[in-house]
């Protein structure tokens, strides 16, 4: 810190400050290179928090950083565009004592993330365009209302199943459809409070189906645009990709030349083996907890398909299967493949290729 003529400045020294990100306040924590200013509340508008800094470490050189959350990218963007650095970080790869994790409060989270910020031990996750980000949440919209679907669907059977009411043949032919529906709503096999919740039930499903078929439109017309319309045709190439997927791994990949190496990939979906050692005692499991959940599960998918149409997949996953590993572990070591080649069909702009050992 400098003061020349009465005037603070604080030119060529690093402001750290850690946030603890809520709805109704942020817990802050700043700190300089050699002491802790102070931990306090604050109101959620980054405004606030840029006229604080600049107010009391005037020209100072400030870095922020936040854990990943609910609140998105937001914060980060408008920080960003007032000149001031910040990073948003995994909240599992902020160092913690057992301490902190048997006291945990706002105000320890938030000197947890600005001491680590000052010693250089964390680093930013990758932050998306706003465009990316809302192509993204249309495709997880949809996502979302498939999973809505499928429990309404449940429900409906569970209450069909309660009062006995059977499914014969011809109806499971055109299960859900809207001839089946129209059965339902005219069925006499209920009494009255019993009749009135399946109603209820089945507007909900009309509702949503109706939803769904919005959501088909728009996204059909996103897979039309300049940015995707290649990439997805290049995708379909893939066996067991389809438009969805293939719209799934666009948005949630976003650029995948951010991903110098196969392996980084593989870590971010979430198929990368895990290994706890110590000493003589070594557990490897085929899967690792942290992942891209809505991208291992589409590439997962798409591996049952392609180990039963790409001959190299196909030996490959009949080899796993003669060394007593079960279906299940066998399809996620094809899955890995399947995402190198995936990731080779995006980088390099080639169809894919079948029958190709990788």
């Amino acid at each position: 810190m400098k003061i020349k003529n009465n005037i603070l400045s604080f030119a060529g020294q690093d402001i750290y400050v850690g946030i603890d990100v809520h709805k109704k306040s942020w817990m802050i924590t700043i700190l300089t290179e050699e002491t802790e200013h102070k931990t306090f509340s604050m109101s959620p508008q980054s405004i606030n928090l840029i006229n604080y800094l600049r107010r009391y470490f005037p020209e100072g050189n400030y870095i922020c950083a936040y854990e990943a959350g609910f609140s998105g990218y937001w914060l980060q963007q408008e920080l960003t565009g007032n000149g001031i650095r910040c990073i948003i970080v995994n909240p599992a790869d902020v160092p913690q004592r057992d301490k902190d994790k048997r006291n945990k409060t706002d105000k320890v989270d938030s000197r947890r993330i600005a001491k680590a910020l000052r010693n250089g031990q964390l680093e930013g996750i990758y932050v998306p365009k706003i465009e990316d980000i809302e192509n993204r949440g249309l495709v997880r919209t949809r996502n979302a209302m498939v999973k809505n679907q499928t429990r309404c669907k449940n429900r409906i059977k569970s209450l069909l199943n309660l009062y006995g009411v059977a499914i014969t043949e011809d109806q499971v032919q055109s299960y859900w459809s809207g001839d089946y529906i129209r059965k339902l709503e005219t069925t006499e096999l209920l009494g009255p409070t019993a009749k009135a919740s399946l109603m209820v039930l089945i507007t909900e499903l009309k509702g949503i189906k109706g939803i769904l078929s919005q959501l088909q439109i728009q996204l059909r017309e996103l897979s039309r645009s300049p940015r995707y319309r290649d990439k997805i045709e290049l995708l379909k190439t893939v066996p067991g990709v389809g438009l969805l997927t293939a719209l799934t791994l666009l948005t949630e990949i976003i650029d995948i030349n951010r991903f110098k190496k196969y392996d980084q990939l593989v870590s971010y979906v979430g198929l990368m083996p895990m290994e706890h050692s110590s000493g003589e005692t070594i557990i490897k499991t085929d899967i690792t907890p942290r992942c891209n959940s809505m991208l291992r599960y589409v590439i997962i998918e798409s591996s049952w398909t392609a180990s039963r149409n790409d001959p190299a997949l196909i030996m490959a996953y009949k080899g796993f299967i003669k060394k007593g590993i079960s279906k299940n572990k066998a399809i996620i070591k094809i899955a890995r493949k399947l995402l190198c080649r995936i990731a080779h069909v995006l980088k390099t702009g080639e169809s894919y290729s079948l029958a190709v050992v990788q």
